[in-house]
């Protein structure tokens, strides 16, 4: 009886570290997915802020908290389903629809960069006009969440494409782990950078001299906190955009571009010896990829901009 219970005990802990070992795996996994998603999630930090712009600082949390409820439905009930059935029943869909992400990354980091050296912005950044009080804050949020469903394929994506190898279990596990995480993060951030200016203005006006300091400080460096927020944002969607299209070209078909990618980064790491080798690699293959996705974003920039000057000529 004793033996019977010894044996029973060893297998429930056998269990209970394999349960653990499967954890630690899926937290492993879904880290290294969102890393790889990293460039949506910090334009999507950068994005959502504009959207609480003009709104009275007691309307700014409850308007996030509507776009994030609407952010967490979109990754659970329309995108994760889609993408685990497609990942079980037509995998080889899945290069292709990196490829389509990876251009839109491009496009929008490259008409970004348009926008920011023309200083022609696109016509949805404003205010939308003859909307006032509940009506525009309902269309802003709707607006949010829309914009929000096409980054939140593209980080679903992204991240279904690190585990595409795993059993479909993982898979799912995973990739609700990154829905959640991200949802989080982003949103958290977002709220944080929001209300950091009421939070300064706050301290600024405490009878304590340091507090005073601390809070104008905050004041005096949100802009600037959110310019580079939006430099890097580019940068990184350009970046993963560029090097989505290398692989998943290759992945379809084209090894070519893949292929000199992996010779560039080989041969940056042969330059030097010790840990500087990898980051040298890292940096080498980092910046073609960005090159890349800022050239090929262009392209389609372009075509974007004459396709409906032609359109109308032709009307």
């Amino acid at each position: 009886m004793a033996g019977g219970l010894v044996a029973l005990l060893d297998d429930v802990a056998a269990l209970a570290k394999a349960a653990a070992a499967s954890i630690d795996d899926i937290g492993a996994a879904a880290g290294k997915a969102s890393v790889k998603a990293a460039g949506v999630v910090v334009d999507d930090t950068a994005v959502t802020p504009r959207y609480v712009h003009g709104f009275s600082p007691n309307r700014e949390l409850p308007i996030i908290r509507k776009i994030a409820i609407g952010s967490i439905r979109n990754k659970l009930l329309i995108i994760l389903p889609v993408a685990m059935i497609l990942s079980e029943f037509l995998p080889q869909a899945l290069p292709y629809l990196l490829i389509a992400g990876g251009l839109f990354l491009c496009f929008e980091g490259a008409e970004k960069v348009y926008e920011a050296l023309t200083g022609n912005h696109h016509e949805h950044e404003g205010t939308p006009e003859g909307h006032s009080g509940p009506e525009l804050e309902k269309t802003m949020v709707s607006g949010a969440i829309r914009t929000d469903l096409i980054l939140s394929a593209e980080i679903m994506v992204i991240s279904l494409s690190s585990v595409e190898d795993e059993p479909f279990l993982t898979r799912l596990l995973v990739l609700l782990v990154v829905a959640i995480l991200i949802t989080v993060l982003v949103y958290g951030v977002v709220a944080l950078i929001v209300k950091m200016d009421d939070v300064g203005l706050a301290l600024a006006q405490r009878e304590s001299s340091f507090s005073q300091r601390i809070g104008r400080g905050l004041v005096a460096a949100m802009p600037k906190v959110m310019a580079v927020l939006t430099v890097v944002g580019i940068a990184a969607m350009l970046w993963v955009g560029g090097h989505i299209l290398l692989v998943n070209i290759g992945e379809a078909g084209l090894h070519w571009p893949a292929d000199r990618l992996h010779d560039l980064e080989h041969w940056s790491a042969d330059l030097v010896h010790g840990g500087i080798a990898g980051v040298l690699s890292w940096t080498a293959g980092t910046v073609v990829s960005a090159l890349v996705g800022l050239v090929v974003g262009a392209i389609v920039v372009l075509l974007a901009r004459l396709i409906p000057k032609r359109t109308k000529r032709a009307a």
